[in-house]
């Protein structure tokens, strides 16, 4: 890759880091629209998604906890299956057509999310075990095969299915997309023994973009109008992947 190239990369993930964390977002599609715009290959994209993931979802996961909004009884029947399939999605290699069309498709319907405004819910409840098992396990498969880790289903489909409020739909989608990105990145690693070397820049620059995001986003910017940035982003990302050009 040119070093030209590498910085624009580099200055991109910053960027979306700044942005999404700013809005409250871990940036797992953000990243993934960057790599994609820049003609990253499915092969370093998805191990680079994964170790970015499991940066800030850390990072995510530990606010929730320490605000004491997570509850162990939720997360687990979406985890217990979810780690499982996502090491196995993670040790798949889907043929680069196959990923380019569904990330495509998760790209495109990330930009939507970021339009849409789901409402509190004013009562909840919690799923029957079977339903968050079964869930746990589809997401956990696409988080692995793509690198996403998950939570940008699980977080709408919680909503909007009534089982947590939102802070605590926040909390568990955090730790659900850690566990699922660990379990990624090892399924990969074991298929591939491979890790971009660029990665480790990408995951500073993440994490410096995330922590200054998080920090000043939120008082200066108007989280609507860097919703809808991002919602371009994506589109185009999306686009790219499932048109070409």
């Amino acid at each position: 890759m040119p070093t030209d190239t590498i910085y624009l990369l580099i200055a991109g993930i910053f960027l979306i880091g700044f942005l999404y964390s700013s809005v409250g977002h871990a940036g797992a599609s953000g990243y993934i629209a960057v790599m994609s715009l820049i003609g990253m290959a499915p092969s370093e994209i998805k191990p680079t998604a994964l170790l970015l993931n499991i940066l800030v979802a850390s990072i995510t996961a530990w606010q929730f906890y320490r605000s004491g909004h997570f509850a162990w009884s939720l997360f687990w029947p979406f985890a217990a299956l979810a780690i499982p399939f996502a090491f196995l999605g993670g040790y798949i290699n889907l043929p680069t057509a196959w990923f380019k069309m569904l990330v495509g498709v998760i790209l495109l319907y990330s930009a939507w999310r970021f339009l849409a405004k789901p409402a509190e819910a004013a009562t909840t409840t919690p799923p029957r075990k079977p339903v968050a098992l079964a869930t746990g396990a589809g997401l956990g498969l696409l988080s692995g095969l793509t690198g996403t880790g998950g939570g940008i289903f699980l977080t709408p489909l919680m909503l909007f299915m009534r089982w947590a409020p939102v802070k605590r739909v926040a909390a568990v989608s955090s730790l659900f997309i850690l566990v699922n990105s660990t379990a990624g990145l090892a399924g990969n690693w074991s298929s591939t023994q491979y890790l971009p070397p660029v990665s480790l820049w990408l995951l500073v620059a993440a994490g410096i973009g995330g922590a200054l995001g998080s920090h000043f986003g939120s008082r200066r910017f108007n989280p609507a109008v860097i919703k809808r940035l991002l919602a371009i982003v994506l589109t185009i990302a999306g686009a790219k992947l499932l048109f070409g050009g």
